[in-house]
């Protein structure tokens, strides 16, 4: 495995929960649901693209996780796409 593979230790997820907190419920779903699906197996990497979506404001995010849009060329990373794809499944 490579560093950015490596699996979160449970201090780092703890930290990322806590970080992952949102003022809109509806993004507080989506995000509840995608860490009870992938918690157990989040990798440094998948939750550097997750960081740099909790960046976005609450209704910026929920229109990503909608797919009312595309995630811009500024944050348009393999990691943010991963764990978008993840987010919306």
């Amino acid at each position: 495995m490579t560093p950015t593979e490596d699996l979160l230790d449970d201090r780092a997820k703890s930290k990322l929960r806590w970080r992952c907190r949102r003022g809109l419920l509806e993004n507080d779903l989506f995000i509840e649901k995608f860490f009870t699906r992938h918690e157990s197996g989040l990798t440094v990497s998948q939750a550097n693209g997750l960081n740099v979506l909790m960046d976005l404001a609450d209704n910026d995010l929920l229109d990503l996780l909608l797919k009312r849009k595309e995630p811009e060329v500024d944050i348009n990373t393999s990691e943010v796409r991963e764990v978008l794809a993840m987010l919306r499944a």
